[in-house]
């Protein structure tokens, strides 16, 4: 498969990861204490366990094809933007790196934590690391959307 086949394919997981974590983070956060009824409520209505398993097996997934496809990354673009001159974008790309892999680091203590039955004791530690999950999914779909943006593969 070429680059940009498996750059679309680790957008689509990112996009999958990004609304499950979403949803979970939402649903632990401002839990619904009425029946849903208007979208925001039903929003936050989720089942925040069902979320789980899908988070984890997508963060995984999506970590694997980025590492795929970050040689062509490193060889290709990067050289680019250091060549325009643009330091933050790579800074931002780095940090990207590492807030990936802390978020592989915590993932085993996440799903861990989230496994049925849940206990109480647990719960503010079900909220921060589902919090940290998702501050390092949004941050690293949207470093890597801004500067796929930039400078896409096969530009």
């Amino acid at each position: 498969m070429t680059t940009t086949v498996l750059l679309i394919i680790h957008g689509l997981l990112a996009v999958a990861l990004l609304g499950a974590i979403t949803h979970q983070a939402v649903s632990v956060c401002w839990a619904v204490r009425q029946p849903a009824g208007a979208f925001v409520t039903r929003f936050r209505a989720v089942s925040a366990p069902a979320y789980a398993n899908a988070v984890v097996l997508l963060y995984v997934l999506t970590a694997i094809l980025g590492g795929v496809i970050y040689p062509d990354y490193r060889m290709s673009i990067r050289v680019v933007l250091e060549q325009l001159d643009m330091p933050m974008a790579n800074g931002s790309f780095e940090l990207k790196e590492h807030f990936a892999v802390l978020g592989l680091a915590v993932l085993p203590a996440y799903w861990c934590f989230w496994r049925l039955p849940l206990a109480q004791a647990y719960a503010r530690a079900r909220v921060a690391l589902t919090l940290l999950i998702a501050g390092i999914v949004w941050w690293n779909f949207l470093v890597g959307h801004v500067l796929n943006n930039i400078r896409g593969f096969g530009s």
